[in-house]
């Protein structure tokens, strides 16, 4: 029986991420907890001054059933690279999996081993820091996220032992200690002969002193409550076709009188024979109010596992333990109606060969999609909403043939009123229906259906709030010269999972791109519709050329004007990506981060504005900042930093030291770190960062403002000449003079104010971009003919130019041309160097 309890959780099951064989009698019995928690070994590690940024950290305890196959260092630097080190100095558990793992420099298991993942959990109390838990495990696919917690909550009991004996050092065995402190007991049991080594929590457990132990699984048999014995005796003495995990909860007297819950679960590990060989299992004590009779216990723990169960899914998960054992079924299966056909949720057991050949034949071609009038059975049942149970040796349909030879119950969800769904089960063996049975089917029938109409109208709403949060977001991050920019959005696990965190990378030009990260207070559909009205506004107004500061004061303004109660944050980074200038502005976010090249990160100084939406006269003022080739930028929101647990200045420091250990060789890896544990979040996160590399060739410039007099066009003909001849690019010459000599007529002709001419070469190109104040891009002609007295200029530049195109700029355009360097071709030996025609060829 499934079961929800905070200490039992994040026990693995067998054949996921745990240990690939079972612990042997010879192994001190503490260690199953760990085997069950996925852990091959746990060795903990304390620096030699406590708290400290150097030094080693030192090996002071090993835990595990298998310590001497996975050696791990005894010394570690504390400002190295192995994941222990990265964990104590970020304060922030370090996860890898075989893949990471294998990639790692230090710190990890010698000699490598496949399939071997690793977890490196700091240990600390109220901001000391203690040391550093490693683990050691055999998945393949790492821990689970809930092996992961189990594994947090034993880092935080090692570190409460260390922290109680902290005045005379590390104590003898701290990780066997803190296990006894979780109140986590194990054992295994030799079914054939009845001997049990259980350790010295589960006697306490149980209530039985040390020295009334014989070593019998009768006298631990002897505690337990006489209703439940029969069950404890199924799974303590299996078939030999029993196989697998078992999970119970029972309950036990103690010797004070005191009734005591107690949850266990265990797996039957087979001999070479295929009889059940040893039965190795933990024991917790239960933090589930159980009451009354065995049947309502089971009703009353349903009731809490679907008040908590949110998804289609979970719901079915939660019916089918709740279900199988307690009725000894062989088979369960749950589907749900929808648009009159019946599509699977839920098989359980999920194996194909534990399902009837028939149904291995047409199970996954015809249930998930089986119109409901192909089920005759199924669809009077679900009309009447009633209960059918069918004893051994029943005819049904062929669909349903062969799901329970011994007996069949279909249970309609709910049992009254519109059913949404069905749920089948089937014993092979004949099976009587007893009239408690009958009350417990119907009643779990009428929980499960109300929490799959809620979990329905869950995952539609999730399905909406991802499909709404998706179509806000970018869906790629541009390429950039120079850098690269990754992007992470986590939503929040609380209602609704959509909110209003939001970045951008905006490719202003081709050596400029803007950063834009933003976070609209709260997380629901209307923060949501905000915030991609605000990432579309800083978009346009960014595009169009202006500024940093005007871009923030037009969509403050914006959001002045929307009269909305909601307001945004937001940091504006424009990098013009040669020179690595930005240009910060921070309307009322927290700072942007900075790592440097030697692995120091510090947070970034931005003047800051006010938050947008407050006030339509706000000011934004830019702050500069030069980076350097290998410097990496983050900009986050404040769920990153800020939570009810979590001050803002802890949570900065923390993103520091991560970002600090982090490597920057793979940006997509350092966003992972920076994200940590994807538990449960109050807010949602955004998180945008990039790696500067510089420019691989720097671009050469020279501008010329262009005066509004009648030989202005010779004048920047002559201008582009020499700069053409000072770049020894003169093979280019006459495509570039007549580009400039048509752009610059177009500006003095059809516009009014000044007009400028840049002139750029970079990698074999030339660039001609001329800015003029009128916003309208030049009209090219639609039909050109003989009598036509304009129009052919613009189509002559185009036909001689790489690329051609007009760019807003903030008052005004740029109209560009990019015009290729013909390669020159080598002189024959001997041959006069031909020289360099001196003139002005305009």
């Amino acid at each position: 029986m499934p079961h929800h309890g905070s200490a039992r959780a994040g026990l693995s099951q067998p054949g996921t991420a745990g240990i690939d064989a079972p612990p042997g009698p010879g192994v001190p019995v503490g260690v199953h907890a760990l085997a069950f928690a996925g852990t091959a070994m746990a060795v903990l590690y304390v620096p030699d001054v406590p708290g400290a940024d150097s030094g080693d950290l030192r090996s002071v305890d090993t835990a595990g059933c298998a310590p001497v196959e996975y050696r791990l260092p005894e010394r570690l630097a504390v400002s190295g690279g192995s994941p222990a080190a990265r964990a104590f100095r970020a304060a922030h558990p370090v996860w890898l999996g075989p893949a990471a793992l294998a990639s790692c420099p230090e710190g990890g298991p010698a000699p490598p081993r496949a399939r071997t993942s690793l977890g490196a959990l700091p240990l600390g109390t109220e901001g000391r820091r203690l040391g550093c838990l490693v683990v050691v495990g055999t998945g393949e696919n790492g821990f689970e996220a809930e092996q992961q917690r189990f594994l947090e909550r034993y880092a935080h009991a090692v570190a409460g032992v260390l922290e109680a004996e902290a005045e005379g050092g590390p104590p003898s065995a701290p990780l066997a200690s803190a296990l006894r402190r979780m109140r986590v007991g194990s054992f295994v049991l030799v079914p054939e002969t009845g001997v049990i080594d259980a350790d010295e929590t589960l006697r306490e457990l149980v209530g039985i002193r040390p020295d009334d132990f014989d070593g019998k699984a009768d006298s631990l048999l002897a505690h337990a409550l006489p209703e439940d014995l029969s069950a404890l005796m199924s799974v303590l003495e299996p078939s030999p076709r029993t196989s697998g995990r078992r999970e119970l909860d029972f309950r036990v007297r103690c010797p004070t009188g005191e009734m005591r819950w107690l949850s266990l679960r265990c797996r039957v590990t087979a001999g070479t024979d295929g009889r059940p060989e040893q039965v190795l299992g933990v024991v917790t004590a239960t933090s589930v109010l159980h009451r009354g009779a065995d049947d309502v216990s089971r009703i009353q723990w349903l009731t809490a596992a679907l008040d908590e169960a949110a998804t289609v899914r979970d719901v079915s998960h939660v019916v089918a333990h709740a279900l199988r054992e307690p009725v000894g079924a062989d088979r369960v299966a749950l589907a749900e109606l929808q648009d009159e056909r019946l599509q699977v949720t839920l098989l359980d057991p999920p194996q194909p060969d534990a399902w009837p050949q028939t149904w291995r034949r047409q199970w996954r071609s015809e249930w998930p999609d089986a119109p409901l009038s192909a089920l005759p059975t199924l669809q009077t049942a679900l009309r009447d909403g009633r209960m059918d149970l069918w004893p051994a040796g029943t005819a049904v349909e062929p669909g349903l043939d062969g799901i329970g030879p011994g007996g069949l119950a279909v249970l309609p969800l709910p049992p009254k009123g519109r059913a949404i769904g069905v749920c089948l089960i089937g014993w092979d063996r004949p099976h009587e229906f007893l009239p408690e049975e009958r009350s417990l089917l119907t009643a779990t029938a009428s929980l499960a259906g109300q929490a799959l109409t809620r979990a329905h109208a869950h995952d539609a709403e999730q399905e909406l709030a991802t499909m709404l949060q998706r179509s806000l977001l970018p869906r790629r991050l541009p390429e950039l010269p120079g850098g690269i920019a990754v992007a992470r959005y986590l939503p929040a696990r609380r209602g609704l999972q959509v909110g209003g965190d939001w970045y951008d990378v905006i490719a202003l030009s081709e050596d400029r791109v803007a950063l834009v990260i933003g976070d609209v207070q709260g997380h629901s559909a209307a923060a949501a519709t905000i915030m991609g009205q605000m990432r579309t506004a800083v978009r346009a107004y960014a595009v169009e050329g202006h500024p940093p500061d005007v871009v923030v004061s037009h969509a403050n303004r914006l959001l002045v004007g929307m009269e909305t109660d909601l307001f945004a944050t937001c940091c504006y980074a424009e990098l013009d990506m040669d020179e690595g200038d930005v240009l910060f502005v921070r309307a009322g976010h927290i700072a942007p981060l900075l790592r440097h090249p030697d692995g120091s990160a510090e947070e970034v100084e931005v003047e800051g504005g006010l938050p947008l939406g407050i006030s339509m006269e706000a000011d934004f003022p830019m702050t500069a900042v030069a980076l350097a080739p290998g410097m990496l930028l983050a900009l986050v929101t404040d769920g990153l930093v800020e939570a009810a647990d979590l001050p803002l200045d802890e949570g900065m420091r923390r993103a520091r030291a991560v970002l600090a250990a982090a490597d920057p060789s793979d940006p997509g890896r350092v966003a992972d770190d920076l994200l940590g544990d994807h538990g449960r979040r109050e807010d949602d996160v955004a998180l945008l960062l990039l790696r500067y590399d510089g420019m691989k060739t720097r671009p050469i410039r020279s501008g010329w403002a262009v005066w509004r007099l009648p030989d202005a066009v010779m004048h920047a003909r002559r201008f582009t000449a020499r700069t053409l001849r000072r770049w020894r690019v003169e093979e280019a010459t006459d495509p570039v003079l007549l580009v400039v000599s048509e752009l610059v007529t177009n500006a003095l002709v059809h516009t009014q104010g000044p007009v400028r001419l840049e002139l750029t070469l970079r990698g074999g190109r030339v660039r001609v971009c001329v800015s003029d104040s009128s916003p309208r891009a030049p009209a090219r002609p639609v039909i050109v003919d003989w009598e036509s007295t304009g129009g052919r200029g613009l189509l002559l530049v185009e036909a001689v130019s790489e690329s051609f195109g007009t760019v807003p700029m903030a008052g005004g355009k740029q109209v560009c041309s990019e015009i290729a360097v013909p390669r020159r071709e080598p002189a024959p030996v001997g041959a006069d160097d031909p020289g360099t025609e001196d003139g002005d060829r305009s």
